[in-house]
């Protein structure tokens, strides 16, 4: 008998017998017409309808990339028809995915191959998808999906367990991130009404860009040199200063501030070693420090820092590594190089200080290197100038950071980066109403999830997407997005940040310790980070820790959702006047609010939001 490996894909209806036993002939009814739909799809997905028997399917395809595209195109079609049916008419098929051996007969196929499917058919939930390990490594990056690995299954006649993955979905939903991300942007977007959390994770999101500015602010408070000294933590630490741009030319600023910011995401890498975020780095950018006054304010041991000059095809680097604590240098060295070796230039020394403070086995174990994500120097270049317009957070800056990814992604179609970056300012348009377009928000999720398929080692596009998953609510989507950032970039601020907020309901300890070591990697910068840390707190009923957390937010972003959580604190423990002054203070800032209208928003259920929304009527709002 003829033998092959193929992709099969098995499906049924789930409470099928149910379903008959209420009503025959409206089952039958529906059934015709989902089986219509998943045929067509099966045909468009260039797979081979083999057989079906009562409600089920069985189907094959040459490529494990078509059979999981057409699983989820069917679970998200045939959530849409179900949208139209009566509720005890509901139809959900369970779908499992298996790349096996088969047995050829005529038309049928049969072997194990063929039972692992059925079997992970049978461990999907009702509208869901369940693949195999062998499915899941075929897959890689190759499509913009997230996975939960299950573990290994002891399935019924199959001699060794089972790998099984689960295609991660909102419960009970269909498959597609998109269609969930498309309701969202209409429902939210475009009618100016954000969740609470969403709204201050916009506003965070706008102020951390507008910090990484070349003029950083002057009156920082958590620069003050009364400040006490943080302490150093039990492991190598470091901070990369803005690098000077050498060049003469002010519009060469791009490229150094560029470079500091490769070589902080190079060695963030590594979770053996503590790395201070970019935002609290370039507060110092364009003034005379000492790197004593650097360690104690940073709390770290070690300092890089640095020079560039750009001219031509050439670029000249100096970088010296301090013991900020003594003052002494470490190591210094200067290169010369031709442009197109920059990554290679940048990688060398990411090595060097890896090699200087012992991590070398770490460099191995955890791919701590500068990544080279594009072979072409001027669509990195294209991407470096982008970052310089993102930095102005005005609507001119955004579009001129766009059209500069947009010509990078020109000149290298395959830069992940630059489509990260892409995502990210197509998110900025929408979020601060420079643009009103209702798919704007869908548009910036699917640069990142581009970005993400096309090198799926990108933290900062997985931090990216957490966040927008957090604002659109999809909170267990924003969890898995966030761990994986940090799985690759352990020392990411805004990571740990994204986590924070995607937790913060359901686990609000775990937020507070996220939330914590945001501030912690990013000192100086700290307040901006408080507002999951103030709610974490309010949630567990300590008022008294979450009240000082709130302030420290509204001291950098004046907005309401902080004013909330502090009215309810403020209620919680008898302080009625200060609670009635926020009242007053929500109502003179935005005159239309609506308190029914944010309770309705609310991603809290329960006693817990019925609890918080009382308190803030008690405190006048309506």
């Amino acid at each position: 008998m003829e033998r092959k490996l193929t992709a099969i894909l098995c499906a049924d209806v789930y409470g099928y017998s149910r379903l008959m036993g209420e009503d025959e002939e409206a089952t039958l009814r529906t059934l015709s017409s989902h089986r219509r739909l998943i045929d067509s799809l099966i045909e468009q997905h260039r797979g081979r309808f083999v057989n079906s028997a009562g409600d089920s399917v069985l189907a094959e395809f040459a490529s494990v990339v078509n059979a999981v595209e057409c699983a989820v195109a069917i679970q998200s079609k045939l959530k849409a028809e179900n949208a139209n049916l009566p509720s005890d008419c509901l139809m959900e098929f369970r779908i499992g995915v298996n790349l096996g051996d088969v047995m050829v007969e005529g038309e049928q196929i049969y072997g194990d191959g063929v039972n692992v499917a059925a079997r992970l058919e049978s461990l999907a939930d009702a509208g869901g998808i369940c693949i195999s390990g062998s499915v899941h490594e075929q897959l890689g990056n190759k499509l913009a999906l997230t996975y939960e690995d299950l573990g290994e299954r002891t399935v019924k006649n199959i001699a060794k367990p089972v790998r099984v993955f689960r295609v991660v979905t909102e419960p009970g939903a269909a498959a597609t991130v998109g269609k969930n991300i498309r309701q969202v942007a209409h429902k939210y977007w475009r009618g100016s009404a954000f969740s609470l959390l969403g709204l201050v994770l916009i506003a965070g999101i706008i102020v951390l860009v507008r910090n990484l500015s070349s003029h950083p602010p002057t009156t920082t408070a958590s620069t003050s040199p009364q400040k006490a000294a943080l302490a150093l933590p039990g492991m190598p630490s470091i901070v990369v200063l803005p690098f000077t741009n050498m060049s003469g030319d002010r519009e060469q600023e791009y490229f150094s501030d560029g470079i500091t910011d490769d070589l902080t995401t190079a060695l963030s890498k590594s979770p053996d070693l503590f790395v201070i975020a970019r935002t609290s780095a370039f507060t110092y950018k364009g003034k005379e420090v000492k790197v004593q006054d650097v360690s104690r304010q940073l709390g770290v041991k070690y300092v890089l820092e640095g020079s560039v000059r750009k001219a031509d095809n050439q670029v000249r680097i100096t970088a010296q590594l301090v013991d900020a604590t003594t003052g002494d240098h470490v190591w210094a060295e200067h290169y010369d190089r031709p442009l197109k070796d920059i990554f290679s230039l940048q990688d060398e020394i990411v090595r060097k200080i890896a090699t200087t403070l012992n991590l070398q086995l770490n460099l191995t174990e955890n791919k701590v290197r500068a990544v080279k994500r594009t072979d072409n120097p001027a669509a990195y270049d294209y991407y470096l100038r982008g970052l310089q317009f993102l930095r102005n957070t005005t609507k001119e800056g955004n579009e001129n950071a766009r059209r500069m990814y947009e010509k990078a992604i020109e000149l290298d179609p395959n830069y992940s980066d630059a489509y990260a970056a892409l995502g990210y300012v197509q998110f900025l348009d929408v979020a601060s109403q420079w643009s009103h377009d209702p798919h704007g928000f869908e548009r910036a999720i699917q640069l990142e999830q581009k970005s993400i398929a096309l090198d799926n080692s990108n933290a900062g596009a997985y931090g990216f997407l957490s966040m927008c998953y957090t604002v659109g609510r999809q909170f267990d989507l924003a969890v898995s997005a966030a761990e994986r950032a940090l799985a690759l970039g352990p020392n990411l601020a805004f990571a740990h940040s994204a986590l924070a907020y995607a937790l913060v309901y359901s686990e609000p300890a775990e937020a507070i310790v996220e939330a914590q070591k945001a501030m912690r990697l990013d000192p100086l910068m700290a307040d901006v980070y408080a507002f999951p840390e103030g709610v974490a707190y309010t949630i567990t009923g300590r008022y008294d820790q979450a009240i000082p957390a709130l302030k420290k937010y509204l001291a950098y972003i004046n907005n309401i959702p902080a004013r909330l959580y502090l009215i309810v604190c403020y209620v919680e423990l008898g302080r009625n006047q200060e609670a009635h002054a926020e009242a007053a203070e929500v109502m003179r800032i935005t005159p239309q609010f609506s308190l029914t209208l944010q309770k309705q928003m609310s991603p809290m259920t329960g006693a817990l939001r019925e609890r918080l929304y009382d308190d803030m009527a008690k405190a006048g709002l309506k």
